[in-house]
């Protein structure tokens, strides 16, 4: 694979968000519904209530800021303002179809992204690498090259990671995500979730909100009701990319108060 694109002119390098999963066992195949009996018990106990305060702060600590970041501004809204197109590269046809399966998820709870998966490279503007364990250094090194590679190894020592180009609008124009394919369903999906919906623009993880995926000590191997609700502020279109956080703190309260209409429509949630 060739190494990541140099930016063109107005264009930066992003960031990496960079997930230091812990391996979790499969204690089984994939079931008949497509369900992991460790994602079937943390959805039985998913925190799924929460207060306008506690939304709010996990969207700021994660849409703005980065993890890992290679240049560029961290202050600003970023996102996708378009259509967001997938292509998976990959010999293993049962990986692509789980991550067919992700994207497909995603875009059917985030109401205003337009998100689906794409047969050929070059219409995509999400590209993902899909690796053995063994190779990810050596991809992460094609991609950001030898230096970088070593210094993400040593900081972070990555399962998995995503990174983006955004332009001088803070709107995001490609993503990379690398994906291991060996380490067994449950931390593929984990990944799989986590990264995607990183190169999506929420690339800051934070240790200090114990809901949110985006939390290298949280696994959860799906899109829960809480990212849900951090995915669906940042793709309302009233939240716009280059938005400062006085901004988008501004226009918040009424676009959370639609958002919460549309998750709990979706995930069928209980007053």
């Amino acid at each position: 694979m060739s190494a990541l694109p140099s930016p063109a002119p107005g264009l930066r390098i992003a960031l990496l968000a960079l997930a230091a999963l812990t391996l979790v066992p499969d204690t089984a195949t994939m079931a008949a519904a497509g369900e992991l009996p460790a994602i079937s018990s943390r959805q039985r106990t998913e925190k799924k209530s929460f207060t306008d305060g506690e939304i709010v702060d996990g969207f700021l600590k994660t849409a703005f800021g980065a993890e890992y970041h290679l240049a560029g501004r961290v202050d600003r809204i970023r996102k996708f303002d378009g259509p967001v197109r997938v292509f998976a590269e990959s010999d293993r046809t049962d990986r692509k179809a789980q991550l067919a399966k992700v994207v497909a998820d995603i875009g059917r709870r985030v109401q205003h992204l337009d998100i689906a998966m794409i047969d050929t490279n070059e219409a995509a503007n999400v590209r993902v690498k899909l690796v053995r364990d063994r190779d990810l250094f050596r991809t992460i090194s094609s991609f950001y090259g030898a230096e970088k590679a070593r210094e993400i190894r040593t900081s972070l020592d990555p399962q998995c990671l995503s990174g983006f180009r955004k332009n001088d609008n803070f709107e995001i124009e490609h993503s990379d995500v690398i994906l291991t394919v060996d380490n067994g369903d449950f931390t593929f999906l984990d990944c799989a979730y986590e990264e995607l919906l990183q190169s999506l623009g929420p690339i800051n993880d934070t240790a200090s909100v114990p809901w949110t995926m985006f939390n290298d000590n949280v696994s959860m191997g799906y899109f829960d009701v809480y990212d849900q609700y951090i995915l669906n502020l940042l793709y309302d279109p009233r939240i716009k990319a280059g938005m400062t956080v006085a901004e988008a703190k501004a226009v918040l309260p009424a676009v959370l108060a639609d958002v919460r209409a549309w998750v709990k429509q979706v995930n069928d949630l209980k007053e």
